[in-house]
């Protein structure tokens, strides 16, 4: 008398999965789909760079978090910044500011590989800001920067088309 079927069970744990994933569903970000992945990113929370602010590496020659206070929407992400100075300065010229191949890694780019680097991790040549997923790739840039970004910039456009859009 009391023992349920075996059926019976199947369809409670499948209603209660279901309403998980509903509920989860419901607590989603609502702040609008990150659309891209051509800038590395927080994903889940949309924010450019990780919340790293891009104008901080050139300014204070280091990586700098920029806070939700001073944010700009660009490209169909957050970006922050650690005050509206830095905010005007990107919002005047981005092109400046956001990293090359979107901060993906150049010397895995040169192989091909859609790397996304670390905001730690940070070169500035040439007035142009790299971001590298590890030391050593940081360190063989440094080893031959002109060669490496030449060999990223060539392959970017066949690895852009792997990312979405």
């Amino acid at each position: 008398m009391g023992r349920a079927f075996p059926g019976h069970q199947a369809q409670r744990v499948l209603a209660v999965m279901l309403g998980l994933l509903i509920a989860s569903l419901s607590f989603a970000p609502t702040r609008g789909a990150v659309t891209t992945e051509l800038v590395v990113a927080d994903r889940i929370a949309g924010v450019a760079l990780y919340g790293f602010d891009p104008v901080a590496y050139f300014l204070d020659g280091k990586a700098l978090a920029g806070t939700k206070a001073y944010e700009l929407d660009f490209g169909g992400l957050s970006w922050r910044f650690r005050g509206e100075a830095n905010r005007a300065a990107f919002a005047a010229s981005p092109e400046v500011y956001v990293p090359r191949f979107g901060g993906y890694d150049p010397v895995a780019l040169a192989r091909g590989v859609p790397l996304p680097g670390h905001p730690a991790l940070f070169v500035v040549h040439d007035g142009h800001l790299f971001l590298f997923s590890s030391p050593e790739n940081r360190k063989a840039f440094l080893a031959r920067p002109e060669m490496t970004a030449a060999a990223a910039k060539s392959a970017w456009p066949k690895v852009r088309r792997t990312l979405l859009p």
